[in-house]
């Protein structure tokens, strides 16, 4: 991963230049899904992949950045109004879990 004015491998320290794109899910409040287009660079020296993610996504997330903090901090619970079931309470506990690894 690596954020949108950073050139440098994070593993290596080699150039990046841009790859491909692909598309991926981003799940939203009120049960919305779009597809958003996330673009790949190739590092010219050890030629590890790296994506491009913006603010809104979190590293191998489905939800939205404004989703996975709610849970958090705790504003967004299985009885909250307009998110019965989206996230499970199952999903919401694991990120409580992880949440170290998201902060």
């Amino acid at each position: 991963m690596i954020t949108s004015n950073e050139s440098l491998c994070p593993k290596c320290g080699g150039n990046l230049k841009y790859y491909d794109n692909v598309r991926r899910i981003l799940r939203t409040k009120g049960r919305k899904t779009n597809w958003v287009k996330i673009l790949r660079f190739r590092c010219s020296d050890c030629g590890a992949i790296h994506r491009e993610l913006s603010d809104s996504i979190f590293p191998y997330k489905q939800y939205e950045t404004e989703v996975i903090r709610g849970v958090l901090e705790g504003l967004i619970t299985s009885e909250t109004l307009g998110y019965e079931d989206y996230p499970c309470e199952m999903t919401m506990i694991r990120w409580r879990s992880q949440s170290l690894c998201l902060v």
